[in-house]
């Protein structure tokens, strides 16, 4: 039913009724000649099915295992592969349920400004640092935590959604939250290495692209998968922790990723572009919702 080549994604190639049960009927496909990647092609491949509605918002992806067999590519290409999808907003993740499509959105990933990309190569070093250090934390959290931190792991997520709610201040009690869990691990050096970074980790309080973009929508999203982690520590999970603390941190890097790649470009664009006066190229890269 489906054919693989090693190195090749899949396009969709097939009737709806030689789907196998695993997921929706339009995940079946056949080998197209890869260029940039195992990972870029599934991506490519699964964006555009989402994009022509062969996969409609609320379908469920097939499991890992699945995509891996479907496409003959392995965990780790798969899972980057959903982390870039979940960046640009076109899937989430419910870890313990599974991975759905997304509604599209207008606009897609926010805009980073040309002027920002130095702050934003700063900022993708220190997720890159949170992802080793928190995903770790977390799971440690999960095996050591008490019941008086979990419940001020709580109040801080309730604080979150409801100044998410008031549009008032949700980096503090983001970054209790994160805190909360480092001082969980019962290591000290965990929770000195968040204080010593300080809300800095947070991307939009260094990001104004972030800060401007559709607040409601995005922090929504960054609250269901704070909720995520919860539930695993909650339930003391600690593989379920590690994962769904690196779902959140991996799909902050990559929306991040995306737009400084686009903001370079566009930068280099406006360097190339004969006659653009300098206002208009500032005009063409400034943020927008």
């Amino acid at each position: 039913m489906v054919q693989t080549t090693a190195g090749n994604p899949l396009e969709v190639d097939a009737p709806a009724e030689t789907a196998s049960a695993g997921g929706p009927a339009a995940f079946v496909g056949r080998p197209r000649q890869r260029s940039r990647g195992l990972a870029h092609g599934l991506v490519e491949d699964l964006g555009e099915k989402i994009r022509s509605q062969s996969l409609r918002p609320g379908d469920k992806l097939p499991t890992e295992s699945a995509i891996m067999q479907a496409y003959g590519v392995s965990r780790t290409v798969v899972r980057e592969a959903l982390s870039k999808l979940q960046a640009g907003g076109l899937v989430e993740t419910l870890h313990g349920v599974g991975t759905f499509v997304l509604q599209p959105r207008a606009g897609g990933v926010f805009r980073l400004d040309p002027g920002e990309i130095a702050a934003s190569v700063d900022v993708l070093a220190v997720l890159e640092l949170r992802i080793s250090l928190e995903t770790e934390s977390a799971g440690l959290a999960a095996s050591r935590r008490t019941e008086e931190q979990l419940v001020a792991m709580r109040q801080a997520l309730d604080d979150f959604e409801h100044n998410v709610t008031i549009a008032g201040d949700t980096v503090a009690p983001d970054f209790r939250f994160h805190l909360q869990i480092a001082q969980s691990t019962g290591n000290p050096y965990f929770a000195d290495i968040m204080r010593h970074l300080g809300t800095t980790i947070i991307p939009r309080t260094r990001i104004s692209a972030i800060r401007i973009q559709d607040g409601g929508a995005y922090l929504s999203r960054v609250n269901r998968e704070h909720e995520e982690i919860y539930a695993a520590i909650a339930r003391r999970d600690p593989e379920s922790a590690r994962a769904a603390m690196r779902i959140h941190l991996t799909n902050s890097r990559e929306r991040l990723r995306m737009a400084q790649e686009a903001a370079q470009k566009a930068k280099a664009d406006a360097a190339g572009a004969p006659g653009k006066t300098a206002a208009a190229a500032s005009s063409d890269n400034s943020p927008s919702r």
